[in-house]
């Protein structure tokens, strides 16, 4: 989620949402638009009821057309938050960049003119939204990937991890050691070794 002021990118209001829903499925984006915005708006009413900060949105794009809109219409009404404002935009029926229609609630689609400076503020907001989406795709990957089961065993720091990879060669190599092979490596006592093995081995 992104957000834009006057002046600008507002980076200290944009906020990244691991979705905690579990009878969210992969693919179910209008359900995890509606925890999306739940968990944005009931904390906005919970925090600022008075709507005196910066937090509140004066407007509300949604990348999306009248489902999506529809859906967001719903979701605040169940929060009781039905004076903000929400236009979703779509990308006309040739998918071209420039043709966007915008949706408002209960009222036909319209377009601006190609040289309209809104609709170049509006590409520019949905732009920044999604590379903003896509580096926290990327990070969290990149997270998962650098995970190290070794990490996961008390004792078992830096050094220690790394003079394990450097003696075996890799975590899997490891897994697969016997007790005497850890008890080898330079910093693994007979105690640390048999909770690395028994780590591995499941007991």
């Amino acid at each position: 989620m992104v957000v834009a002021g006057p002046d600008g990118w507002m980076k200290s209001q944009y906020r990244k949402f691991n979705i905690k829903g579990t009878e969210i499925t992969p693919g179910d984006d209008f359900g995890m638009m509606k925890e999306v915005l739940t968990r944005r708006f009931a904390r906005l009413l919970k925090e600022d009821p008075d709507r005196q900060s910066e937090a509140w949105p004066d407007l509300l794009l949604i990348d999306g057309g009248a489902g999506q809109v529809s859906a967001v219409h719903e979701i605040l009404a169940e929060l009781g938050v039905e004076d903000v404002p929400m236009v979703g935009v779509a990308k006309g029926v040739d998918r071209d960049h420039g043709k966007e229609e915008f949706h408002r609630f209960g009222e036909r689609p319209f377009a601006l003119a190609m040289n309209d400076p809104v609709l170049y503020f509006v590409q520019r907001m949905r732009d920044e939204a999604h590379r903003w989406a896509i580096g926290t795709h990327r990070a969290k990957r990149a997270k998962s990937t650098m995970a190290n089961p070794l990490d996961e065993i008390a004792g078992v720091g830096a050094s220690r991890k790394r003079a394990l990879l450097a003696h075996f060669g890799s975590a899997k190599a490891v897994s697969r050691a016997g007790l005497p092979d850890l008890m080898a490596v330079d910093g693994i006592s007979r105690s640390l070794a048999q909770k690395i093995h028994d780590h591995f081995n499941g007991d």
